[in-house]
C-alpha cells in the first residue's frame, strides 16, 4: 500500500480509538450520580479503556485499537444521607467512583488526540491531491 494510504489508515485508527475514549469518558460522567436502588446495593462503577497497538502488515503501519474495556477498582465514597432508597442501617450510601474534573481532563485529552489525528487525515488527502495535481 502507498504512504499515503497509510497515512488514512493509521488515521482513522487513531480517530476510532479516541472516539471510543470519549464513549467511556460519557458515559462516566453520565453516571457521576448513578447510586444504587436498594439498600447497600453497588453505584456505577467507572469505565477504563485501555489501547492497544496493532501492526497491519498490508499497509505496513502500526494502528491502535481499543484492547479493553473494564472497571475501575477504586472503593466507592460514602456520603450519609438517611433518606436515600440505596441507604444502608446506618444511613450511609454509596457513592460511585467518577471523578468529574477527571472525567473532563480525559475527555479534553481524548477530543485534542481525534482532532491531532483528523489534521493528520486531511494533510494525507491534502498531498495525495498535490501528487495528482503535480501527475496533471
Amino acid at each position: 500500500m502507498d504512504p499515503l494510504s497509510s497515512i488514512s489508515a493509521i488515521a482513522a485508527s487513531g480517530m476510532r480509538a479516541q472516539g471510543e475514549r470519549l464513549r467511556i469518558v460519557s458515559e462516566n460522567v453520565a453516571n457521576a450520580d448513578s447510586t444504587g436502588s436498594t439498600p447497600g446495593a453497588e453505584p456505577y462503577r467507572r469505565k477504563t479503556l485501555a489501547f492497544e497497538e496493532l501492526v497491519d502488515r498490508e499497509i505496513g503501519a502500526s494502528l491502535v485499537t481499543v484492547d479493553k474495556i473494564g472497571r475501575d477498582k477504586t472503593p466507592f465514597t460514602l456520603m450519609h444521607d438517611p433518606a436515600h432508597p440505596a441507604a444502608d442501617a446506618a444511613g450511609m450510601v454509596k457513592m460511585p467512583n467518577v471523578n468529574p474534573i477527571l472525567e473532563m481532563s480525559n475527555m479534553r485529552e481524548a477530543s485534542r488526540s481525534y482532532e491531532a489525528n483528523m489534521n493528520m487525515f486531511e494533510a494525507g488527502r491534502d498531498m495525495r491531491s498535490q501528487m495528482l495535481d503535480l501527475l496533471r
